[in-house]
């Protein structure tokens, strides 16, 4: 099990600058990913920063952890410049970006603010044709596309990702819902949440997930199981306790989640610099 802390990007956490420290941080303590939230808008009186600016910010001041977008909703996004995006924070990161991706949801009323669409349905379909647009540009192959929400006419994208065979992408999903975990998948991990901002899946729930995602993998890859929680980091053998149920379940992350709980920034920089819980 690795073992990162995700940051909001929004009140506190709004100021590049300060991302970037805490990304610094973390790598400093042991983490071994730092990857934040992907939101335009939550309340009207509440900064919020571009999650790309800051990830570029915080890909400039590590060498080692991982980071990315934790997750983006490709609704809202043209695929071609997100392709565009990941690829560049790929090679100014060293080969370090894992995209995040998933539906949204108009919780902060980002949809209904900006017009986007409602449906659930009309969402996931234009997720589907992102993912397809996006990793047939990394491809830098000659590549066209033509769907019911978006059409690329024939083209290529230079450079290519430094990773290969291309940027790992992992899929959110709220379980049990099934849907968004045969989308998954079909690539590189799962984000698994209960579908609100304070509770998290059981053990027993990710033991139940794994077993319905293997049956659905039908390629021998690294698949990566992704798990949402809080440890004090006050106790190694209490923390340990808690990360070693999901790991023997099958999660290989553990994102330490620093929103609602550590609203302050002062509290994430308390609990980064304690370090990462460890497996016994």
């Amino acid at each position: 099990m690795r073992f990162a802390i995700d940051l909001p990007n929004f009140g506190e956490y709004s100021d590049p600058h300060v991302l970037a420290q805490l990304a610094r941080e973390a790598e400093d303590a042991g983490w071994d990913g730092c990857f934040m939230w992907d939101h335009i808008q939550v309340e009207r009186s509440v900064p919020v920063a571009d999650p790309w600016i800051a990830l570029s910010a915080m890909a400039l001041v590590t060498k080692r952890i991982r980071i990315g977008p934790l997750v983006t909703p490709l609704f809202r996004r043209h695929p071609w410049k997100v392709a565009r995006e990941t690829v560049t924070l790929d090679h100014l990161s060293g080969g370090r970006l894992t995209l995040g991706v998933g539906l949204g949801s108009d919780t902060f009323h980002e949809i209904t603010a900006f017009d986007g669409p409602l449906a659930d349905k009309r969402r996931a379909e234009m997720l589907d044709e992102s993912l397809a647009i996006i990793t047939g540009l990394w491809s830098g192959a000659s590549f066209s596309f033509s769907g019911k929400h978006f059409r690329v006419n024939e083209t290529a994208f230079l450079p290519t990702p430094l990773q290969s065979p291309r940027i790992p992408i992992w899929i959110a999903g709220t379980w049990p819902k099934k849907p968004p975990f045969r989308r998954a998948a079909r690539y590189d991990g799962v984000v698994a949440v209960r579908g609100d901002l304070q509770s998290a899946l059981s053990p027993e729930q990710v033991s139940d997930m794994v077993a319905y995602l293997t049956r659905l993998r039908s390629v021998d890859s690294v698949f990566d199981i992704l798990q949402f929680g809080e440890t004090p980091g006050l106790s190694k053998a209490e923390d340990s306790e808690i990360v070693t149920r999901y790991a023997a379940a099958g999660s290989t992350w553990w994102i330490e989640s620093m929103f609602p709980r550590r609203s302050e920034v002062k509290e994430a920089r308390l609990r980064i610099r304690r370090g990462p819980p460890r497996i016994t």
